[in-house]
């Protein structure tokens, strides 16, 4: 497990940047983490480690934001999932098995559909309102 502390929302998209570099296809990203911590801003850091030139947005409404001419990075919002045929309907194994990135949001929501070498990031609120404090388990990275 690595802890990381940032201060910014800058600071929190070049962390997760140096991430995506390293990232392996076919990776699932498990965030967990309230509302405004910065799930979306990491993930438009691994978005730019990746490679892939594009504005990152939630997907509240859309369930799944797909990035990449191939789709390498899937960005999910599970926060409405809340049955095994809502899960099914958002192409989560679909995208799993095409090897993708997926970046999943309100994981806690699909805890039982996720793999055992599943990365674990959980963003909390530090002593600023700015400041985040970052918890990855499940991998090492280099910084």
């Amino acid at each position: 497990m690595q802890v990381f502390k940032t201060k910014n929302y800058e600071e929190t998209v070049a962390l997760a940047e140096k991430f995506g570099k390293q990232v392996k296809k076919g990776t699932v990203i498990a965030f967990y983490g309230g509302l405004g911590m910065g799930k979306t801003a990491f993930t438009t850091g691994v978005a730019k480690g990746m490679g892939i030139e594009c504005d990152v947005s939630s997907p509240t409404f859309a369930i799944v934001n797909v990035y990449g001419k191939n789709s390498e990075l899937c960005h999910f919002d599970m926060y409405r999932v809340s049955s095994w045929d809502d899960l099914y309907s958002t192409g989560f194994f679909d995208y799993m098995d095409m090897g993708s990135v997926l970046c999943v949001e309100w994981s806690e929501n699909i805890e039982n559909a996720l793999p055992d070498n599943t990365v674990r990031v959980t963003i909390e609120k530090g002593e600023g309102d700015d400041d985040r404090i970052i918890t990855v388990d499940g991998c090492d990275f280099e910084i």
